[in-house]
């Protein structure tokens, strides 16, 4: 049987990279549209009241926002292997797409269809939100591969295009989605509407395009296609782990344990940031005031910044670069920074929870925390790929991943420390000891785990000894940083 094969190229890479780079952006949208607004709906006044919200307590709030965004990085497993099992990329992503959509327009349906009902659609929503986000986000990206053939040296460049599309996306939905609900006088339901808006503009992209500028890429299940590899070439004997391989895996363990340290901070930018964003930050410029949600948008737009920017640090350092642990360590100590300009904003007000920080604040913290991320993020998958034995590489990646989910669950909970409602004296106080818990947590974190750096190198049996020409190693940091990316969002 002759296969469907991509159809035509644009700025010399195949056309079906920019229809894959506008459907991830749409969808990304929707999902941080909808990430951006989701606490701030939840504690914003019941409608009898004058809001547009559930009513929820900030801790409740907060403790949900961590189920949620754990709970978007453990369906994923369970997508990719339906998909690589059984549906194939296409059918798992538009199926998951549809799902989003409807999950959004749930999201977004009026409290006064459903009296009395309220809390219990909001639940049916984000649950059908999250199966959605389980099919779509694992196979798209790996759809971005697929389109060049091994050995490919454009497949690199490929996921810088794809990945600058994934914060396009990011980008614009803080700033869109807020411009909407502050159109809609604070009705943050419009903004779910919004957000599911953009998933149906990227699923009808996908559905107009798909076949025409990828072929029969993402079609056939990748079990079924290894299936026919392995007949090829003979069955292939089991064999136990080394030391050395047991040495990595024990490295990639450890990394892990610091790795949820890290996200459990930074993934209060959508929670406890956003919260005091709204009520403790002076947000007006002359006699506009900036919507909470744009707020949302800076990590996305210090990404695209300054991604290609670390990248070529990292490669200008030669042999100088620092390794794997050490470059965890500073991603650790630029976390902490970053919370040391919250704790700038708290001490800002002196105890006044009538007064309002600055907003310059809040910049200074998203730089630093995207700063480190840069450190942190793409080497963690860098280092994964590197270190897992092959027969068990999925595995590790998926349990790298379960790291960040359990990471993004304990955030959550950190969080929900600012307490179930009380005095806005109360929760300032609570918010300047979560921000300097954070703070030093991240920084002891670090320093332990730069003393450790020389005996996981040693563990890593040589993993980090290679070296390319200056070139070489900047595409692949640049490609390395675009992949994660691709992963991560």
């Amino acid at each position: 049987m002759s296969a469907a094969k991509p159809q035509g190229t644009m700025l010399g890479h195949p056309k079906g990279l920019f229809l894959l780079f506008t459907t991830e952006l749409w969808e990304r949208f929707s999902y941080y549209a909808m990430r951006a607004i989701l606490v701030l709906y939840l504690v914003d006044a019941v409608q009898s009241q004058g809001g547009h919200g559930l009513g929820w307590t900030q801790a409740d709030a907060l403790n949900l926002y961590g189920t949620f965004t754990g709970l978007v990085y453990l369906t994923p497993l369970i997508g990719g292997w339906l998909a690589d099992t059984f549906l194939g990329q296409r059918k798992a992503i538009m199926i998951g797409g549809a799902l989003m959509a409807a999950g959004q327009f749930i999201l977004g349906t009026p409290h006064a269809w459903v009296q009395g009902m309220e809390t219990e659609v909001f639940y049916v929503g984000l649950g059908v939100l999250i199966l959605g986000n389980g099919l779509f986000k694992p196979n798209i990206s790996t759809m971005v591969g697929d389109l060049y053939e091994e050995g490919d040296h454009r497949r690199d460049g490929a996921f810088t295009i794809f990945y600058m599309g994934i914060n396009v996306g990011a980008f614009l939905s803080g700033i869109i989605v807020g411009s909407v609900v502050a159109y809609f006088d604070g009705n943050f339901q419009a903004g779910f509407i919004c957000a599911g808006i953009g998933m149906i503009l990227s699923l009808i992209i996908q559905f107009l395009f798909a076949q025409k500028l990828l072929g029969d890429i993402g079609r056939v299940p990748a079990a079924q296609l290894e299936k026919q590899r392995a007949a090829e070439k003979g069955e292939v004997r089991k064999e136990p782990l080394t030391k050395v391989e047991r040495d990595r895996i024990k490295v990639i363990m450890v990394m892990g344990l610091f790795t949820i340290i890290f996200w459990a901070g930074f993934e209060q930018a959508g929670g406890l940031m956003n919260l005091f964003t709204n009520d403790f930050t002076d947000r007006m410029i002359g006699s506009w005031e900036v919507p909470t949600t744009w707020f949302q948008s800076l990590n996305a737009m210090f990404i695209v910044i300054f991604a290609p920017v670390v990248a070529s640090i990292w490669v200008r350092l030669g042999d100088r670069e620092p390794n794997s642990p050490v470059k965890f360590a500073l991603g650790l100590v630029l976390l902490a920074t970053g919370f040391l300009f919250m704790i700038g904003a708290v001490l800002e007000m002196g105890g006044d929870a009538n007064a309002k920080s600055s907003m310059w604040w809040l910049v200074g913290a998203y730089f630093f925390h995207t700063m480190g991320e840069l450190c942190l993020s793409p080497i963690g998958l860098s280092m994964v790929t590197k270190l897992a034995p092959l027969r068990i590489a999925s595995l590790m990646m998926g349990a790298w991943f379960l790291f960040v989910a359990a990471a993004n669950k304990i955030g959550g909970i950190i969080g929900s420390f600012i307490g179930h409602g009380g005095a806005k004296e109360e929760q300032l106080a609570n918010a300047m000891s979560i921000f300097a818990g954070i703070a030093i947590t991240a920084a002891l974190s670090g320093v332990i785990l730069y003393f450790m750096a020389d005996k996981l190198v040693d563990w890593m049996h040589g993993a980090e000894d290679s070296h390319h020409n200056e070139e070489e190693a900047l595409e692949e940091e640049i490609a390395i940083t675009a992949e994660h990316e691709a992963i991560k969002r």
